[in-house]
């Protein structure tokens, strides 16, 4: 199963995305949850320590590797489209509770269509972990829309949109599916966040059709406590 989650700013990505690959690790899967947040945070949810995580350099990041790979430098302009990428999974993730964390990072660019070095590692390693392996995929995506324009999530399963009881959150997850279907992924599921009471409940089940709605989880202190207990971070 290969999933991306998605959804606006501080809906609860991370928290969604980390019980999901916890919860298949519970399982006995092989769980790769890949950050492809500028503001990474997936291993803090997944129960990393600080100091593990500062070691960690994002993908993106690694100047000298892209470069090794894809051929390119500041003096040439050509560079390989299909670098060799199948060994940085387990090169360059690191487990902790059965899930292995591969920091990907993302791109920082003003247009939404960036074929530098960059954007190509990070799609080549994105297709690598979907089309080319058994194991779960669980991508931890960032905020916004910029990465379905970019086509760094063809080929995934599913899509499941976080939201939280407002316009602005069902208006995303209309644009997702829009775009996710021009990439071919026909799967779009919904799970609604901070749900505080029936009211908010009713106003998501109202504009999110049935057979894309995965569920709900209430805004409470009594949801938040024991899963960080567990190590599975913030419940929002």
């Amino acid at each position: 199963m290969k999933i991306a989650v998605t959804g606006k700013g501080g809906v609860g990505k991370t928290t969604i995305s980390a019980v999901l690959a916890r919860l298949y690790a519970e399982e006995g899967k092989k769980v790769f949850a890949v950050d492809v947040d500028p503001d990474a945070n997936l291993g803090l949810a997944l129960g990393f320590s600080e100091e593990e995580l500062e070691s960690i350099t994002p993908i993106s990041k690694m100047r000298r590797l892209i470069e090794e790979r894809t051929g390119a430098d500041k003096s040439n302009t050509f560079y390989k489209v299909n670098p060799k990428v199948d060994d940085i999974p387990e090169t360059y993730g690191k487990e902790n509770n059965g899930v292995r964390l591969l920091v990907l990072g993302t791109v920082e660019t003003a247009g939404g269509g960036c074929v530098c070095p960059e954007n190509v590692m990070l799609k080549r390693i994105i297709n690598n972990l979907v089309l080319h392996r058994d194991d779960i995929v669980i991508l931890d995506m960032e905020a916004g829309l910029e990465h379905l324009g970019r086509g760094t999530t063809e080929g995934m399963d599913q899509f499941i949109v976080v939201i939280e009881p407002g316009a602005r959150s069902v208006q995303t997850y209309k644009n997702v599916k829009r775009l996710a279907e021009e990439l071919g992924v026909k799967e779009v599921k919904v799970i609604a966040n901070k749900i505080r009471n029936d009211e908010d409940e009713k106003f998501v089940r109202s504009r999110i059709p049935k057979q894309d709605f995965l569920g709900c989880y209430p805004k409470s202190q009594a949801y938040r406590r024991p899963i960080c207990a567990n190590g599975y971070g913030d419940w929002y």
